[in-house]
């Protein structure tokens, strides 16, 4: 059981890793989301396992449908920002300037 502990929240810290250090792309950064978000997913999913408490069995399932929200908001953020800044890079993105 403690490795499977120790697997997910090694997991959720390379995600984190990934989205501060690795933001030079916006699919990188979207990737590294997704990272974060499978790892909680999965210690949802565990912990409502073990609990064995009807009441949290409903949380993975919830967090996983966010989890599409959040991948196809990205997508179609990446999408807009193609089409009106020519590039996905991170650095051409400047929100303050109109």
């Amino acid at each position: 059981m403690a490795l499977t502990y120790f697997t997910m929240s090694s997991a959720f810290a390379v995600g984190m890793t990934g989205l501060t250090l690795h933001r030079k792309h916006l699919v990188s950064a979207l990737l590294c989301l997704e990272a974060l978000l499978l790892a909680l997913f999965m210690s949802l999913a565990l912990t409502s396992q073990t609990a064995a408490c009807p009441n949290t069995s409903m949380q993975p399932i919830i967090l996983l449908a966010l989890a599409a929200c959040e991948a196809g908001t990205g997508l179609g953020l990446l999408v807009a920002t193609a089409r009106t800044h020519a590039s996905g890079q991170m650095k051409n993105l400047n929100l303050l300037a109109c």
